[in-house]
C-alpha cells in the first residue's frame, strides 16, 4: 500500500526527492528508489535537519509497537497517518503524544491501480490545513471520504478494506464452476476474471444504480434469472456475505487490543 500511495504522488507530479521511503529492505523499495524517491533503511538515517510534513504508517498492525516509537520526535510538527487496522487513535496518541495530530485511514488494494477508495477519521490535534493535505495525499490513489466517528473504521474496514478479496473469490468461485462445467481451466480463469473486472468498469462508468444494472442482465423466465432464484432465495447470499464481513468488523475490532 505504501507503494501505492509513492506511486500515486509521483503520477501526480510530485518531486521524487520529498517523498522519503524507510525500509529495512532496500529490495522491495528499488522501484521507488530507481524513481528518484529517497530512501532509508531505519528512521535514524533521516536528515536532522529536515522535518516531514506528514509521516505515513504504511505497516502491518503487528509490528508498530517496533516502528512507531521512533517517529515521536517529530509530534511538535509533523501530521502522522496510519493505514494499519485496529490500531486505534487513542494507541497512537500514547506513543506519540496526546497532543500529535493523527488521521487513521482504511485505504484499499485498488489504490495500486489508481482505483481505490479510503475512509479517515482525525483526532482533534488534525487542522484544517492538514485535513485538506491529507485530501490531496489519498486522492491520488482514489476516492476518499471522512468519516464521523473512529468506530466507524472498523466497519469500511470489513467492507471495502477487506471487500477486494471477497471479489477475487468470487472471481474463484465462477472459475471453478466453468471447469466442473466441462470448460478448459484456462479459459474457465479468463471468464471468472474478465467477467469479474468488465462488470467493475460498467459499474465505474454507469449512472445506473446496482439494482437496476443487476435487473438489466435479468430476462424474465431466461438463465440469470434461474441462477439468481438460489442465490437470492431466503436472501441467501446477502446473509452469507453479511455474516462473513461481521467476523472481518469483529477481528478488526480484535485488533485494537
Amino acid at each position: 500500500m505504501g507503494e501505492a500511495l509513492a506511486n500515486g504522488w509521483l503520477n501526480q507530479g510530485r518531486d521524487p526527492a520529498g517523498i522519503w521511503v524507510v525500509e529495512p529492505n532496500q529490495k522491495s523499495a528499488r522501484k521507488l528508489i530507481a524513481k528518484g524517491v529517497r530512501f532509508y533503511l531505519a528512521p535514524d538515517q533521516l536528515p536532522p535537519e529536515d522535518t516531514p510534513n506528514v509521516i505515513i504508517f504504511a505497516v502491518k498492525p503487528q509490528v508498530m509497537d517496533e516502528v512507531v516509537p521512533s517517529y515521536a520526535r517529530f509530534a511538535s510538527t509533523t501530521m502522522f497517518a496510519s493505514i494499519a487496522a485496529g490500531r486505534t487513535i487513542e494507541y497512537l496518541e500514547t506513543i506519540l503524544g496526546i497532543d500529535a495530530a493523527i488521521v487513521r485511514v482504511m485505504p484499499n488494494t485498488p489504490a495500486a491501480v489508481s482505483r481505490g477508495i479510503s475512509c479517515a477519521f482525525a483526532n482533534n490535534n488534525v487542522s484544517s490545513t492538514q485535513r485538506e493535505i491529507c485530501n490531496e495525499l489519498i486522492e491520488a490513489v482514489g476516492e476518499f471520504h471522512w468519516l464521523e466517528s473512529e468506530s466507524q473504521i472498523d466497519a469500511v474496514t470489513a467492507v471495502s478494506g477487506s471487500g477486494p478479496a471477497y471479489v477475487f473469490l468470487l472471481s474463484e468461485c465462477l472459475a471453478k464452476a466453468g471447469i466442473k462445467l466441462g470448460l478448459s481451466k484456462n479459459l474457465a480463469e479468463r471468464l471468472g476474471r474478465v467477467t469479474i473486472s468488465g462488470s467493475g468498469e460498467l459499474l465505474h462508468q454507469s449512472t445506473e444504480d446496482v439494482v437496476t444494472l443487476r435487473q438489466n442482465v435479468t430476462s424474465s423466465g431466461g438463465t440469470t434469472e434461474a441462477a439468481l432464484s438460489l442465490l437470492m432465495s431466503d436472501d441467501r447470499l446477502e446473509t452469507l456475505l453479511y455474516d462473513a464481513i461481521q467476523k472481518a468488523f469483529k477481528r478488526s475490532k480484535e485488533l485494537a487490543h
